[in-house]
């Protein structure tokens, strides 16, 4: 019987590399990659199901399945994973010197479904008591057109947010005092150019995020893995074989990280790193599956509903393909 062929999209990450190389290939399945950047990937996924599989965003997905119209059925892959406390940049003339700050403050983000700013707005109001009806919220590019929503919004009327006209940017609004904050997927230029009018709003990230970590056990998700519906109804099977070769992509590439042998001499601090993750997080820091990753999901299924996303909770245990693991 032939493999089953199908077309799938994700990024050129260490973890995906040993499917696009074909060092690992699923079970019964040959694969045709699409090299996409997250952001394009996303955007054709969920206009146009272009792709029988695709890497897409975590809080999309999420929101999808709580409004009962989501075309996909994901894999409990987890490609991205990022602490947000680093994204949050502040104007430093604005009077923000600590989260509670931001409360009435004007707000800039790219994106009000990206799956960063869901874990950043739902780490300010269960950390620090500021949910989003508190902040103005505009978005735009940074400094690019307006983008516009991965997928339709229909807010809470108590949730303020402006879409940048032609010819503003974020970064524009910010540098002349228009904007109070920016949160942010992408490191501004600002900052990258040392602007004195840009700081981020946790100076010590690391210390904090780690603290963040050992009292929630929430290392955000941004990106998992989805089958169209109509793929996974005609072959359920699909979904573990490809859920497996992404595990054991990831494999290949993690286990990558402490070879001795390619580190020691080009980047003997990546070790520290290495090990600092191990103390914090565990050997198993970029775990796949449902379980290892329950608070995470478990967090982005209450944030979606809480930000105006979803009209309900997602439970984590509705997120996924059933038996994958």
């Amino acid at each position: 019987m032939p493999n089953l062929k199908l077309a799938l999209a994700c990024w050129d990450y260490d973890r995906t590399r040993p499917l696009i190389d074909g060092r690992v290939k699923p079970e019964g399945i040959d694969l045709d990659i699409s090299i996409l950047r997250p952001r394009q990937a996303f955007q054709r996924m969920l206009d146009n199901k272009e792709f029988h599989a695709s890497e897409l965003s975590l809080a999309s997905y999420a929101a999808l399945k709580g409004r009962g119209d989501c075309p996909f059925v994901a894999v409990p892959v987890a490609l991205s994973k990022f602490f947000r406390h680093s994204c949050i940049y502040v104007r430093t003339g604005a009077g923000i010197a600590a989260p509670e700050d931001l409360k009435g403050k004007r707000v800039g983000t790219t994106q009000w479904s990206a799956t960063a700013l869901v874990f950043m707005r739902g780490m300010l109001q269960h950390d620090y008591g500021i949910a989003a009806r508190d902040m103005h919220w505009f978005m735009g590019g940074l400094n690019s057109p307006t983008e516009s929503p991965l997928i339709p919004l229909d807010l809470a009327r108590d949730i303020r947010l402006d879409f940048l006209s032609a010819g503003q940017t974020l970064e524009g609004m910010f540098a002349a005092g228009e904007l109070d904050a920016l949160l942010s997927i992408y490191i501004p230029k600002l900052f990258l150019d040392g602007s004195p009018s840009i700081a981020r709003l946790f100076a010590n990230y690391k210390a904090v995020e780690q603290d963040y970590y050992r009292r929630t056990r929430i290392f955000p998700i941004m990106h998992t893995v989805v089958l169209r519906e109509d793929v996974y109804r005609a072959h359920p099977w699909a979904a573990k074989s490809i859920y497996q070769a992404f595990c054991q992509a990831r494999d290949l590439a993690v286990d990558g990280l402490y070879d001795t042998d390619a580190l020691r001499i080009a980047l003997p601090w990546l070790l520290d790193h290495v090990e600092e993750t191990w103390r914090v997080i565990g050997k198993d820091f970029w775990a796949y599956g449902l379980e290892p990753n329950r608070p995470t999901f478990e967090a982005v299924g209450r944030y979606v509903h809480e930000q105006g996303l979803s009209p309900r909770v997602v439970s984590a245990d509705e997120l996924f393909a059933a038996g994958v693991e």
